[in-house]
């Protein structure tokens, strides 16, 4: 810490007043009275205090359980998102798995039926087709199946389609870790089977094949 301290004052004694001098021609020489100045010598003396850096054990120990903990902390949190980032794995491995086999599924029974691959078709449309945007209610839901919308005239001919599908419902629903599929999502995977086989076979007609 920086201080001013004032030592001493010393007066200093007043310097002579120069002499004066007569004018020419003047037998006599008079002198005036001198200004006297008093002259003040302040001397200040300024001191410097540093306070000496101290380590005190407390706050060492303190700063280095902090630290070890935090880093068992960052530690724990890595293994977690690991063993979760390897459950998510898992699940989306079987999910494309049990969506592969229903696809096999839906392949095989309409390949002994193509004649049904226009109704699939149209019985996935329409029940799509029920979506209300106003309402937000209707949409692909399954409900075409149900005999109130099936009687309908814009759904004549579709019956055989939906016999198909309750036969290979069956059979998905035997192998199903997860429980039974739904009719909305069976309604749609049939027809994605039924276009996909379409094209397969117009690709192959294109190209010389039987």
């Amino acid at each position: 810490m920086a201080g001013a301290s004032f030592l001493s004052t010393v007066r200093q004694p007043p310097a002579p007043p120069p002499p004066l001098l007569a004018p020419r021609g003047s037998a006599s020489s008079v002198s005036s009275p001198a200004r006297r100045h008093a002259h003040i010598l302040v001397c200040c003396h300024a001191t410097a205090q540093e306070e000496p850096v101290r380590f005190r054990r407390r706050d060492l120990i303190g700063g280095c359980l902090t630290t070890a903990i935090g880093l068992e902390l960052v530690e724990g949190s890595t293994g977690f998102t690991g063993v979760a980032t390897a459950a998510d794995l898992i699940e989306r491995r079987q999910r494309s798995e049990f969506q592969s086999s229903i696809k096999s599924t839906l392949a095989t029974a309409i390949t002994a039926k193509k004649e049904l691959i226009p109704s699939l078709l149209t019985l996935a449309l329409n029940d799509a087709m029920t979506y209300d945007k106003a309402t937000k209610s209707g949409g692909p839901n399954g409900s075409v199946r149900l005999s109130a919308e099936i009687s309908r005239p814009e759904n004549s001919g579709l019956s055989a389609a939906v016999d198909l599908l309750v036969e290979a419902k069956k059979e998905i629903d035997s192998y199903s870790k997860g429980g039974p599929i739904a009719f909305a999502d069976l309604i749609q995977f049939a027809a994605q089977s039924a276009l996909k086989l379409t094209f397969v076979d117009a690709a192959i007609a294109k190209c010389g094949g039987n």
